[in-house]
């Protein structure tokens, strides 16, 4: 059975057997795409077809967007990758570290001992974090009234440190943080500096924070898995005039698209005839631990729209300068030194820059670490593996 042959059978498999109500598969090397297919409803019961140019609001997936227009800040002087952030945006100098609640209710302070960098931001070693999977941020934001991130309210980047930049792995606002950082260094919104930088050299035309009528006339719906297990509809839409764009995770894009960046990073910076980064930052910078003795863990879950969450448990993992990385092979037949990560929705992709090939996966499902969409996504992965034997 050949990888069209059986991707195909594993895909639809999962949405007849429930696992998702629409997914949208790709995988690619080096030099172009090995397999795209789509199948299912964009939203359940609404009569129309997920295919390959349908778009879903990718979540996290934009932190290694955003990340790599930061490292392409740095490059260009703009940005001191280990200079304290506040020196780019001062606002970070206002973040102390949490120490608890007083006898009120309120929370307690002290200045952090280091200062923030954006190294540490990148690597999500900074101290910040996110109320889903942090039960001190759900109480620390319910005392000063800090919205959700996902407001894309500027008073949601007002949380603490939990604890001294460098000292550990917390997965948070940091690349909501560095976005700031690339707007103050640059000049532009956030978004505008992508689509100059990234998208429009990359060809990305349907990835962007604001959903133009064109996308929209391609947008999956979101749907939540309730107790029974079952699927339905649920209504789930960014600010489309927020306050700021939320580098860590506003964008809508197309699997089409997220491909493009992941085959820029199987080519070191390169796509076609655009460079986007130098060769160099890519092999050191995206591609190998940035975040010493730091190690990603499991993400324990304070709300109903995630699961516990952690990919390849048991498999040691760190960060570089955007992308998880496995340190050692993982069971989909990835080997060492792969990068990945993930999306709110249960979308996925994975980068492997020692075979060279990468692929996506979008679903649109809450929870996050849904039960359906996550094993679906490593049988795809590991069906593109044999494939390659």
């Amino acid at each position: 059975m050949n990888l069209k042959q059986r991707a195909d059978r594993i895909l639809s498999n999962a949405v007849a057997g429930g696992a998702v109500p629409g997914v949208v598969a790709m995988a690619a090397n080096r030099e172009g795409t090995l397999y795209e297919g789509a199948f299912g409803e964009r939203t359940l019961g609404g009569g129309q077809a997920m295919t390959t140019d349908t778009v879903c609001w990718i979540a996290s997936m934009s932190k290694a967007i955003t990340s790599v227009a930061a490292v392409q800040c740095v490059e260009r002087g703009l940005i001191d990758l280990d200079a304290p952030a506040s020196k780019v945006c001062p606002q970070i100098g206002d973040a102390k570290v949490f120490t608890g609640f007083d006898a009120a209710g309120q929370p307690t302070h002290r200045p952090p001992k280091r200062p923030v960098t954006l190294r540490h931001l990148l690597t999500h070693s900074a101290g910040f974090s996110y109320e889903i999977w942090n039960a001190d941020m759900v109480k620390y934001q319910a005392a000063l009234g800090i919205p959700s991130v996902t407001s894309c309210e500027n008073k949601a980047l007002t949380l603490p440190l939990l604890f001294d930049p460098g000292e550990r792995w917390e997965y948070g606002i940091n690349i909501d943080w560095a976005g700031k950082m690339v707007e103050a260094a640059s000049g532009k919104k956030l978004g505008a500096y992508l689509k100059e930088n990234l998208f429009d050299p990359l060809g990305m035309s349907s990835t962007a924070f604001k959903i133009t009528p064109h996308m929209r006339s391609r947008l999956s719906g979101v749907h939540l898995r309730g107790p029974d297990g079952k699927l339905g509809p649920m209504p789930f839409e960014l600010n489309q005039e927020p306050e700021f764009e939320m580098g860590g995770g506003g964008l809508y894009s197309t699997a089409g698209d997220y491909l493009k960046f992941v085959r820029m990073v199987l080519n070191y910076g390169q796509l076609g005839g655009e460079r986007v980064l130098k060769p160099e930052t890519v092999a050191n910078g995206l591609m190998l631990n940035q975040m010493g003795d730091c190690r990603v863990v499991n993400l324990k879950t304070q709300h109903p729209l995630s699961n516990d969450a952690e990919f390849f448990p048991g498999v040691s993992k760190s960060w570089s300068l955007a992308f998880q990385i496995n340190n050692t092979a993982a069971p989909t037949g990835r080997p060492a030194g792969g990068l990945m990560w993930a999306g709110l929705a249960n979308s996925f992709y994975w980068i492997d820059p020692s075979t060279g090939v990468g692929g996506v996966f979008l679903s649109q499902i809450f929870p996050f670490a849904d039960t359906g969409s996550v094993p679906s996504f490593y049988d795809f992965e590991t069906a593109v593996y044999d494939s390659l034997r």
